[in-house]
This record gives structure tokens, C-alpha cells and sequence, in this order.
């Protein structure tokens, strides 16, 4: 159902990225426009099919991680695959020691999921485990097919304001909320909630990945961190401040919220904890 809906979303946003390109050029001066603007858009909505992930993925930084680099990532990417009955992914590095990890593709087949060496580093087996579960979780509901085009339009529009010159910060003020808008309208924090409960499945308990979710806010303020903050969506919680524009692209629920849901996932866990 989740895949499904997701599917739909996607369609939605290429026809009517098409739809509204159709419609300024209709605007601007009738159907000759019109019919440019829309061949624009179908080509543009092409592109953003077959290579909106490659686009995500550098816009990020990242490179191809290779199995002699981190046998226990693909190892571990390969077993919870299995689990969720998608294909294996391909696995990237992403640049700097700020732990975060990212999902982007088309959907279960030709999909990504990227980490940091700060976050294999940091994290724990059995918090790795939740992290990657997660991602691959976003790629099996399909939430990677809406979120992969939607944070490229949206990085799309933000370095429309540099063609500004002096007017650079207005443009900014101005289009900075209009693409925000494009992740808001087709994305929603249950896509996150859902995620957690499908990777807590896979992983046979919640508190792998609540523990890792916990570790990462309390430290990735530890860590110099710089990109688009149109790029929020494909992460596993949100790495930027919440202050000024990026404040207006979190999409993300509050860490906290999210780890009270999936311990509630195990209402004994405190006992155990205790017995232990």
C-alpha cells in the first residue's frame, strides 16, 4: 500500500512538474510556448526518472564504496536485502567524518544507500544494523522514488536565485520557500515512522535503531557539515541546523518522538533492561 502510494506521488510530480512548464508557457505567449515549454518539461521529467539518484548522489559527495573498503557494511546491506526481498543496493561513501547515512533511487531496483566513515565508525553493530535496515526500508516502501526527484527540483530551484547576480538574496528569500513547499506538499513524517517499524522488523528488535538515532543527534553537532538543504529528505534524521533556510526543509519528526515509538514497539524493554 505504502509502495503504491509512493508510486503515484512520483507520477504525480513528473506530470505535473510538465503540467505547470505547459502551463507558463501557454501564459507567456499561447500554445508555441506552450508546446516548448512541454517538450522542456517531458525531457527534464525524463531525466529526473532514469538519473535523478546520480544527480542526488553528487550532489552529496559521494563516491562507490567498495567491499575491500567495508566487507561488514556489504555484508550487512546484503543479509538485510535478503530480509526485505529487495535487491541488494549500491553502496556508497559519503565525504567527512559527520555520521549520516542516505538513501536515493528509482526505486528497489538501481537504488543507493550511502554512509559516512564517521557513522561506521561511530555506531555499533547492532545500531549499524539499524541505520542501514532503515534505508533499505525507505527503498523497499519506495519512498527513495519520490524523495530522490523531489530534493533535486528542489536544489533545482534554490540555484535558480545565483543567475540573480546583486538580487542573489532576494531570489533566495523568494524561491527558498517555494521549494521547500515541493517537499512538504508530496512528503510527510509518517514515511519516516513507517521506515522505523519496517527496519525494527527486520532487525528483530526497535532498539538498534533507537540507540543509533539517539547517538547520532547527541553528536552530529560535534561535526563540521556543509551541503544543500534540499538534500534533507535522504537522510537518516536531519544533519542541518534548524535555523534560517534550512529550517524551512526539515521533513524529518523529532529524533525523540521517533525513538518513543519504537521502544513502544517493545513495551518490556525496561524490565529486560533491568535484568540485565
Amino acid at each position: 500500500m505504502i509502495a503504491a502510494r509512493n508510486l503515484a506521488k512520483a507520477w504525480l510530480l513528473l506530470v505535473g512538474f510538465c503540467l505547470v512548464l505547459a502551463a507558463i508557457g501557454w501564459a507567456l505567449n499561447g500554445y508555441r510556448v506552450a508546446s516548448i515549454f512541454l517538450f522542456c518539461g517531458l525531457l527534464t521529467a525524463g531525466g529526473l526518472a532514469f538519473y535523478a539518484d546520480r544527480v542526488a548522489l553528487g550532489m552529496v559527495g559521494a563516491r562507490e564504496l567498495t567491499l575491500a573498503e567495508a566487507p561488514l557494511v556489504h555484508s550487512t546491506v546484503e543479509r538485510l536485502a535478503a530480509l526485505a526481498g529487495v535487491p541488494k543496493p549500491r553502496l556508497y561513501l559519503l565525504p567527512g567524518p559527520h555520521p549520516r547515512a542516505l538513501s536515493a533511487g528509482r526505486g528497489t531496483r538501481g537504488a543507493a544507500v550511502a554512509v559516512s566513515t564517521g557513522l561506521v565508525a561511530l555506531l555499533t553493530p547492532a545500531e549499524l544494523d539499524g541505520v542501514l535496515a532503515h534505508e533499505l526500508a525507505k527503498i523497499h516502501n519506495r519512498d527513495v522514488t519520490v524523495q530522490t526527484p523531489l530534493v533535486v527540483l528542489s536544489a533545482m530551484v534554490i540555484e535558480l536565485s545565483r543567475i540573480g547576480g546583486w538580487l542573489e538574496r532576494a531570489l533566495l528569500m523568494f524561491l527558498g520557500p517555494i521549494s521547500a513547499a515541493f517537499l512538504h506538499v508530496m512528503l510527510t513524517t509518517k514515511r519516516e515512522f513507517a521506515a522505523d517499524r519496517f527496519a525494527a522488523g527486520l532487525c528483530g528488535s526497535p532498539h538498534g535503531l533507537a540507540d543509533a538515532l539517539i547517538r547520532l543527534e547527541q553528536t552530529e553537532e560535534l561535526f563540521p557539515f556543509e551541503s544543500s538543504p534540499a538534500t534533507e529528505p535522504l537522510y537518516t534524521i536531519n544533519p542541518f541546523d534548524e535555523t534560517g533556510l534550512a529550517a524551512l526543509f526539515v521533513t524529518h519528526p523529532p529524533v525523540a518522538e521517533r525513538v518513543r515509538r519504537l521502544r513502544a514497539l517493545d513495551p518490556s524493554w525496561r524490565e529486560k533492561l533491568r535484568a540485565a
